[in-house]
């Protein structure tokens, strides 16, 4: 994914707020220049900024393009020993300077992707007690909630921040309760929407909130940096989650709320709580299902059967399977008419104890009761085993989000085949070792007729002498591009329809469309330009639904695509112009994006003023 280091063109929307066309003012000199690493340019400071900076001295005389910076840096993350040590290495590389570190990776983004997310940034996550070096974002603990809103008060001023990203830490990446070091993800999932929709870095804000942990490994080591108590729940917590809440959008009013990795009994309740209220969304309850649902819209397509037609199977009730059912839900609602009820009746939801059924009540959770069938319908037939359920829905689609290696036999994917043309599997589980069936045997079993996308990044299959691409459903070809419709039509709140436009606008662009042997979901190196497509859905169904605060949206969709493209942030040096302190911006003094260099005070009054 290779970027031009050729300069942004100017638009006529090239003097919006966001626009990173042009150059921006410094106010900043010297040392401190080169510890910002927002402006910092490094070895690829110009001679004339070197003067003006009071850079003579400070750095080596040889000045050097960002190619080739990034050619240098690249070397030395070759040279680290494991995964691990590449992670940390970058971790570094954000620290000392942004530009480079976000070309870099998008210009190796197949290869860097898992070691700055998952799976290695799960393994930083664990060490995060013993690899820290120095803060970033910002920690708000349970005993400390009459100081919530002075501590975010210290990251800006109302216009300041755009994209905030929380978790309580509890259920990271697959691996658990992992307490304050939580931190990390919230970084990484704004870093992914840096890469891959063009959010502005240093206008996003990552919050942990603390409230202590149930592992006992944590509780147990000396060099644990956060509460070490158990996990503090019910009212007390969600007086925290609620004074957070109200302080962000209280000092951040245009900023979009990003939920991420919450345990099980608080992902959904809280979005259900939060949603009708602000712009937010919780991408392990939405995210998934909603690059899942643009490979079944593209699957559907390409066997010619409506979405309100088609009969629907998940293997694996919880927080991932019960969002996917949602957005089905919601999306066959939205596209035929039907009601939310009717609509959850094309969907068949399997967990451990068989069928999810309404007798069962007492042992659903919230998001499964909509999806329980009538036990009337199912007297005398076998409920339990996922085969003679399959025999019994003749689904068009599978979907695994069971964590149960190999679930989908032999005997399984026949009987799919033996009914449906084009079998929709989709094997979700995550890591690759838990993941419900592998594509070879999928399409062996099939004769090369299923159609798959899976949780993990699998290599192409021959099978009988046809090569078939395995697509994955990375949730980051979707969260970034509705976070950047969002933020820039500003809209109130994100509605069902504005998250279906979404997905509609990915399933567009599914590669099976042109060939089915291709993958059902675009390539996640293609992302930005997905996202700039996304984008424009979403803002085009917020002005729609009257949900946009902006103004000036283009009604042109050639001049709404080029206001959105205007506004993504690139990895490109601008060029600096020098300007006095006394009176700089916050961006200008290299202040955006860091704590404690906004007074709370200040905060308050801009609240005040506006």
């Amino acid at each position: 994914m290779s970027q031009s280091s050729a300069p942004i063109q100017s638009s006529k929307f090239s003097h919006l707020p966001l626009s990173t066309f042009g150059p921006q003012d410094c106010a900043l000199t010297g040392s401190a220049l080169l510890s910002s690493p927002y402006h910092n340019k490094g070895s690829a400071f110009p001679p004339n900024e070197r003067y003006d900076f009071k850079l003579h001295g400070l750095l080596p005389p040889n000045v050097q393009t960002l190619d080739q910076q990034v050619q240098r840096a690249y070397e030395q993350y070759t040279s680290c020993r494991d995964a691990l040590a590449k992670n940390t290495f970058m971790t570094s590389m954000k620290d000392q300077n942004e530009v480079l570190y976000y070309r870099l990776i998008q210009d190796h983004l197949k290869e860097m992707f898992s070691i700055i997310y998952t799976p290695t940034e799960g393994e930083a996550i664990q060490n995060f007690s013993r690899l820290f070096r120095r803060p970033e974002g910002c920690y708000l603990n349970i005993f400390d909630k009459e100081r919530v809103e002075v501590n975010l008060a210290q990251w800006g001023k109302a216009e300041d921040i755009d994209y905030i990203v929380v978790t309580d830490g509890e259920e990271i990446l697959g691996i658990g309760d992992q307490g304050v070091g939580g931190i990390l993800i919230s970084v990484a999932k704004l870093v992914i929407t840096t890469l891959c929709a063009g959010i502005h870095p240093a206008r996003t804000l990552p919050v942990v909130l603390d409230c202590g942990t149930d592992n006992e490994q944590l509780l147990n080591d000396e060099l644990y940096l956060g509460l070490r108590r158990p996990r503090i729940r019910g009212k007390d917590y969600d007086e925290l989650v609620d004074t957070f809440v109200q302080a962000a959008h209280k000092l951040y009013p245009k900023a979009y709320l990003h939920f991420e990795d919450f345990g099980l009994s608080n992902a959904r309740r809280l979005l259900d709580k939060y949603s009708p209220q602000l712009a937010c969304f919780n991408v392990d309850v939405q995210g998934t299902g909603c690059i899942t649902l643009a490979a079944i819209m593209a699957g559907m397509h390409v066997n010619k059967v409506d979405l309100k037609d088609m009969r629907l199977v998940v293997f694996g009730s919880g927080s991932a399977g019960i969002g996917i059912a949602d957005q089905v839900r919601d999306a066959v609602a939205t596209e035929s008419r039907k009601t939310p009820k009717e609509a959850a009746r094309q969907i068949w939801c399997v967990d451990k104890p068989g069928l999810l059924l309404e007798s069962m009540s007492d042992d659903l959770t919230q998001g499964q009761v909509p999806f329980a069938r009538e036990d009337s319908g199912w007297q005398g037939k076998d409920h339990k085993d996922l085969l003679a359920v399959v025999k019994e829905v003749e689904p068009h689609v599978l979907i695994g989000t069971s964590t149960k290696p190999k679930a989908f036999t032999e005997a399984i994917l026949k009987e799919m085949a033996k009914h449906v043309e084009r079998p929709i599997i989709l094997p979700l589980s995550n890591p690759t070792r838990l993941h419900e069936a592998d594509p070879k045997d999928v399409y062996e079993w099939t004769e090369g007729r299923a159609l798959i996308a899976t949780g993990s990044p699998f290599p192409p299959v021959e099978y009988k002498g046809k090569k078939y691409e395995v697509a994955e459903c990375n949730n980051s070809t979707a969260f970034p591009g509705i976070g950047l419709g969002v933020v820039l039509c500003r809209s109130r709140l994100l509605s069902t329809k504005m998250i279906v436009a979404a997905v509609k606008a990915i399933a567009s662009q599914s590669p099976a469309l042109q060939d089915p042997n291709k993958g059902l979901v675009p390539d996640v190196v293609n992302v930005r330009e997905i996202s700039v497509q996304v984008a424009k859905a979403v803002t085009k169904e917020a002005v729609e639904e009257n949900l946009a605060t902006e103004t000036g949206i283009p009604k042109d969709d050639a001049e709404l695509e080029d206001w959105v493209r205007q506004q993504m942030w690139e990895p490109k040096y601008r060029p600096l112009v020098k300007v006095d302190a006394s009176g700089a911006s916050r961006h200008a003094k290299g202040e955006m994006g860091i704590g404690g260099r906004c007074r709370a005070s200040d905060a308050h009054e801009d609240q005040q003023s506006s």
